[in-house]
């Protein structure tokens, strides 16, 4: 993939960007995370503005890197990724497309919820094999601070959650 003999449109680095995976869940893209909240182009020169899943998360730089990394791969002369801290993210907005990924790869997608979040809201993960409710929250610390941990009743399997914030 290079750069259209038409110039760079925001369509293209939106689907360059597809091939820049989440290092913790690697079949998500950090588009369909819906972390990218903004691309512009001036000239040979592309800002991003990334908005980060959790301010502490560990991958911020590895996705940061990876953007850079994708977009002069296809040819793009400069690349400058902006981590936009002050704007929040929630899991809410993780497109639908994402959700069946995740679910797919055998994370149960967090819930969509309104108002505030608690702690009802983490109990009861769907099972990403029988797509039961019937489940219980083992821990809530997974292997990732974006994890839990769950048993369904129903099928008997042991499953992540990415949790919702």
């Amino acid at each position: 993939m290079s750069i259209p003999t038409t110039g760079l449109t925001r369509d293209y680095i939106y689907e360059v960007l597809e091939q820049v995976k989440d290092p913790e869940i690697p079949v998500l893209s950090v588009v369909k995370l819906n972390i990218i909240h903004d691309v512009r182009i001036d000239g040979d020169t592309v800002e991003v503005d990334m908005v980060p899943t959790f301010a502490g998360c560990p991958a911020i730089d590895v996705m940061k890197a990876s953007i850079i990394e994708q977009l002069k791969d296809v040819g793009v002369k400069e690349v400058i990724v902006h981590v936009k801290f002050k704007q929040e993210w929630s899991t809410n907005q993780i497109t639908d497309d994402g959700r069946k990924i995740l679910k797919d790869f055998g994370l149960s997608p967090p819930p969509k919820y309104e108002g505030e979040l608690t702690l009802e809201t983490l109990k009861h993960a769907e099972c990403p094999v029988c797509s039961s409710t019937n489940t219980q929250l083992l821990n809530s610390f997974g292997p990732t601070a974006c994890r839990a941990i769950h048993h369904c009743l129903d099928c008997n399997e042991t499953f992540e959650q990415m949790k919702p914030l």
